[in-house]
């Protein structure tokens, strides 16, 4: 028989019920037992969801309060000195390594963040050194097991492999010249065989060990430590099912299935074309395939019939009893259920397939392959194949005046009118800013009133010019503060805006969006992706309202905000049936009109934000060329349609843009803002490495933690900046928009980056 299996599902709750007692307990409001008891709830409620949908390999240990890397790291003791010694609890240490802390004496700042693989969802970065002593803080792995065994649930616990977890850290400062966490392996194997033989004695027969890293072209260089580090665990632990996902094997494969393990699962979402390789690799061997037959990452129906042609081969080769029907990826890159959705259409609810869907539909797929008659089954297939037939008809819709104002796109409307050099000297006699200019990312906190105020709007409790009065009183109290402060390149604010992305699709033709379509960003951090469901195009202009608006208030320029074509499209759910390069070209094109509009309108500069453009990137470098031929020009296209004096700024942050930084040189932006206070400043090798031509702003704090940076650590983060950047280049600003932050932290973060920017000017006149 074949089973059915999920490899992880969406750790928020059905209702946000993470989200809000984590940000409870972080106010004080709950204690750290209700916060346990909340997540309990969830995990119960999870597990039990998945076995009433009829998946047999249930996961457990995936769930985390904010990161699974980080709960591994707090597990296995890879705790960094600073976050100990001030007498906190481990639940708040925990919190600390993710978000930082500065309360009761304690100021620490929080751990680097990076993009996990080429998602959306951010992973705390684990940091090592030869002084790292690892130990079992507490097995997760085994509580979680025995948690959902309490309930009557038996689960396949899953556990992050010890090849990934270190190869996806960082050398801590103490480390010596040199150091790489990989060389920490034997170290390292003693905890991990403790922890799965714990497992075994619990009862568990299968373990999910995840190694994603096999995906990547630097795997090839870890086929001895993958050798001796299965060769050990194996005896000792649970059958394990070797777990690889967002990308292909390729060459890795030849190691990979001399492995001592009991299962391999590959994604056949991302990489289909591996499947007869992946065959003819185990066939010799006794190794369970496990098929990653439904998509963790997108929202659409499954095709089951297609699905169904996959897992027919691989049974033909192997047998039903070696092939396991499972989800790509762990499935929380994906809203939790479409039953909370009441605004969709029923057409529109029919094209989708969100976690809880996605196990039934992963269930129908195991009885099809193993042969089940039964009438539910065959309805389902029989539903589904009427679904996707319907969607295909859909699809072959389109708008002629999008496509063809795509294919009569010609080269000249790539570029500025003229090179950096001469636009820089044009826009400080437009602009008029100091050296140092200082500025924000965008977005300033996002208040409870504000919100409240579009809850209202969306119930109709408030009239649209209610709405628009209480908007525009925000906006001024933000232009009047960042006057008051000393700022030089003024924002609006973005009070208006919900998401970065959602905000434009909800302006954009071709978009739909859910009610309740949240998915997990970091920590707390959720959003609700937009979907793509046909042709994009600017039915009329999106930002200018508000632009106009807080210009109109101040003599200090203002820096209009909008989103790239890229990270739009990244960060929403695509389309399937078209390529992801006409749908950016259509966003691009849809933000050009808007970035000439507000040229007229009178902004002096526009900021297109791309912190995708690296999120994007394919995880094997053979793929990167055909990417950035599509998503580069996408970006210039966006930005090259207005004059010399109008500034064009980009923000990216928290990925390795060491890998494409020419690149990103070659967007031919006037200025860039990039994250680097968060990841110690290592960008700045990067800068040295490569140089920059244009205008840049590396972030000077992070503001995805709650602590006040002091105006000594700016300054110090600037004179470093100095040793490798021309002082003529340099903008001041934060590592990333405000959104999430207080309205005390704000003030005071950037009072004290504005002090060291007139310090720097003074120090460096």
């Amino acid at each position: 028989m074949v089973a059915s299996s999920v490899l992880g599902f969406p750790r928020i709750g059905a209702n946000r019920e993470v989200k809000k007692a984590v940000e409870a307990y972080w106010a004080g409001k709950i204690s750290a037992d209700e916060l346990t008891k909340a997540a309990a709830d969830v995990k119960k409620a999870s597990w039990t969801s998945l076995k009433e949908r009829g998946v047999e390999l249930i996961p457990s240990g995936d769930f985390t309060l904010y990161d699974h890397i980080l709960d591994h790291s707090a597990a296995f003791n890879v705790i960094p000195k600073r976050y100990l010694g001030h007498n906190l609890s481990p639940l708040d240490v925990y919190f600390a390594m993710g978000r930082g802390r500065q309360a009761d004496g304690v100021d620490v700042p929080a751990s680097e963040m990076k993009k996990w693989f080429d998602s959306n969802y951010h992973f705390v970065v684990p940091e090592f050194s030869e002084e790292t002593v690892f130990k079992l803080n507490f097995n997760k792995a085994v509580e979680e097991y025995n948690e959902a065994k309490a309930h009557g649930i038996n689960t396949r616990p899953v556990v992050v492999g010890p090849i990934t977890f270190l190869a996806l850290g960082k050398a801590a400062k103490e480390a010596k010249p040199g150091f790489e966490p990989i060389s920490l392996l034997h170290k390292i194997l003693p905890v991990y065989k403790q922890l799965l033989a714990d497992l075994k004695a619990a009862g568990a027969e299968w373990v999910q060990v995840d190694e994603p890293i096999l995906v990547l072209d630097s795997a090839q260089y870890y086929d001895k430590q993958f050798t001796l580090a299965y060769s050990e665990l194996a005896p000792v632990a649970p059958k394990i099912m070797l777990t690889t996902y967002y990308g292909r094997l390729d060459s890795n494969l030849s190691f990979v299935s001399k492995l001592p393990v009991a299962g391999l699962h590959i994604d056949l979402d991302r990489a289909s074309g591996q499947l007869d390789e992946v065959i003819a690799a185990v066939k010799p061997t006794s190794i369970v395939l496990s098929l990653g037959l439904v998509s963790g990452r997108n929202i659409w129906k499954t095709d089951l019939e297609g699905a169904i042609k996959q897992g027919e081969k691989a049974i033909a080769a192997l047998g039903q009893d070696r092939v396991v029907a499972a989800s790509s990826s762990s499935l929380l890159h994906t809203p939790v259920t479409l039953a909370a959705e009441k605004v969709l259409t029923a057409e529109q609810k029919d094209w989708l397939s969100f976690a809880l869907e996605k196990a039934a539909e992963i269930s129908v797929l195991a009885s099809v392959l193993s042969g089940s008659q039964d009438a539910k089954v065959l309805e389902a297939l029989e539903a589904n194949k009427i679904s996707i037939a319907k969607r295909r008809a859909f699809e072959r819709n389109s708008d002629d005046a999008v496509r063809k104002r795509v294919a009569s796109v010609t080269p000249d409307m790539f570029e500025r009118k003229s090179p950096f050099s001469v636009r820089k000297e044009v826009q400080q006699n437009h602009l008029h800013l100091p050296k140092f200019p200082t500025t924000t990312i965008g977005s300033f906190p996002q208040t409870k009133e504000i919100r409240a105020a579009r809850a209202k709007l969306t119930k109709k409790e408030i009239t649209e010019a209610e709405y628009e009065k209480f908007i525009e009183k925000e906006i001024e109290t933000v232009v009047r503060f960042q006057e008051q402060c000393g700022l030089d390149l003024l924002v609006h604010g973005e009070p208006e805006r919900n998401d970065m992305v959602q905000y434009f699709g909800e302006r954009l033709n071709g978009f739909v969006f859910t009610q309740n379509g949240w998915v997990q960003s970091y920590g707390s951090r959720y959003v609700r992706p937009p979907i793509v469901v046909s042709d994009v195009s600017r039915p009329s202009p999106m930002t200018i309202r508000w632009s106009s608006f807080a210009q109109s208030l101040t003599n200090l320029p203002m820096k209009g905000m909008l989103t790239g074509p890229v990270t739009i499209l990244n960060w929403s759910f695509p389309r399937a049936d078209i390529s992801r390069e006409m749908q950016c070209m259509q966003l691009a094109l849809a933000l050009r009109d808007e970035v000439i509009d507000l040229e007229k309108a009178g902004i002096k500069a526009v900021q297109v934000d791309e912190p995708a453009l690296r999120e994007g990137l394919p995880l094997r470098k053979v793929d990167w060329e055909p990417y950035l031929n599509w998503a580069l020009p996408s970006f210039k296209l966006a930005t090259a349609g207005v004059s010399d004096a109008l500034q064009t700024h980009s923000h990216f942050c928290y990925s390795d843009f060491d890998d494409i930084f020419p690149s990103i040189q070659a967007l031919d932006a006037d200025v860039i803002s990039i994250e680097a206070s968060k990841s110690d400043m290592k960008l700045l090798k990067t800068f040295k490495q490569y140089g920059y031509s244009n205008q840049i702003g590396p972030g000077v704090y992070d503001i995805h933690s709650p602590r006040v940076p002091s105006e000594q650590e700016i300054k110090d983060r600037i004179a470093a900046m100095l040793e490798i950047l021309p002082d003529s280049l340099l903008f001041i600003n934060p590592d990333c928009g405000l959104k999430t932050r207080g309205w005390k932290e704000t003030e005071a973060s950037l009072a004290n980056l504005v002090a060291a920017a007139r310090w720097a000017r003074q120090t460096y006149a």
